[in-house]
């Protein structure tokens, strides 16, 4: 039998139009529809996010409330109103000094506790494993477990402190004092957090810069300020990020610990906000609040995402 030509090889050796092992031939009109079939979930949770987000936006420009089922349009005076308030600017002083606070002891913790868990000892090895404890626990339930330990009497934090002359503070009874405590135990919850990232950071920094330095003799201190904390700082900067934007819009350990008090010392926006919009009822005002809140904590991320750039340009010419 004469050999097969190329040709004839290859029309036996390809799969039969009936055969079920025949390839599919996929119409153009599916091929064209495949991108936008892939963008739904997003547009679905995009229209999840902003439509709550315009109805609120909507009802600011009313009075609505429970004793006014029927609003009026007012425009902007709900927002008007609540810049002339005392109330609005003590509650927006409390917010920076709790997120300021809370954040730079955060940061400068979790970096500390990276650079002692970046040395590889048995101890850190165990401690890194320990480390994610905090974050493992509900911040309300971390709130009301510190609140049972500050009890002045009863508390174990004062029972600790009472051989050492401190005993019966009263730590949450006295305005500066709330909000020292309401700092602690954010600080206690989402340190680990800055401490992970920083940690990953770390071990992700290229060798080359640091092994050319120890050639040339530079000492910890000066590694540390000329090399580690440049390239590190584009990491700490997405946790400082995220903490300080989600400690402008607290609310769960303040209103746990303290719940606003004593008086409205620690009463911060997202707390003013719940007050107005729940307990007094006056929906429009408090939803009013919230936009603002909102406005604050997006103008403070747009300007922290563009300090992140410019450290990480500078970190990779540090790294060069």
């Amino acid at each position: 039998m004469a050999a097969l030509t190329e040709t004839e090889a290859a029309a036996e050796a390809a799969p039969a139009p009936g055969r079920p092992d025949a390839p599919r031939r996929v119409p153009r009109w599916r091929r064209s529809l495949r991108p936008y079939l892939l963008i739904v979930p997003a547009l679905l949770l995009t229209g999840g996010i902003l439509y709550p987000f315009g109805l609120g936006l909507y009802y600011t420009i009313f009075d609505f409330s429970a004793t006014k089922p029927q609003p009026d349009m007012v425009g902007l005076e709900n927002y008007l109103t609540i810049v002339k308030q005392d109330a609005f600017w003590r509650s927006a002083l409390v917010t920076v000094m709790y997120a300021v606070g809370a954040t730079a002891v955060e940061t400068v913790l979790g970096v500390g506790v990276a650079l002692l868990l970046n040395r590889g000892t048995r101890l850190g090895r165990t401690l890194e494993k320990v480390l994610i404890l905090p974050l493992m626990i509900a911040p309300v339930i971390a709130a009301i477990m510190w609140k049972l330990m500050l009890q002045p009497s009863v508390g174990v934090i004062n029972y600790l402190l009472r051989p050492f002359g401190l005993g019966g503070v009263q730590w949450t009874d006295t305005p500066t004092g709330a909000l020292l405590s309401s700092i602690m135990v954010d600080v206690w919850v989402y340190t680990p957090f800055v401490a992970i990232l920083a940690l990953a950071g770390l071990r992700s920094l290229p060798r080359s810069p640091f092994e050319a330095a120890a050639v040339d003799g530079a000492g910890r201190w000066f590694t540390f300020r000329r090399l580690t904390l440049p390239m590190l700082w584009p990491y700490v900067l997405v946790a400082v990020i995220f903490r300080f934007m989600d400690s402008l819009k607290v609310f769960d350990i303040i209103y746990a610990l303290t719940e606003g008090g004593p008086g409205d010392s620690t009463v911060v926006l997202q707390i003013r906000a719940y007050l107005e919009a729940i307990r007094f009822q006056r929906y429009s005002f408090g939803i009013s609040y919230m936009i603002i809140l909102w406005a604050v904590v997006y103008l403070a991320s747009m300007v922290l995402v563009r300090y992140l750039a410019r450290a990480q340009r500078r970190a990779a010419e540090v790294s060069q």
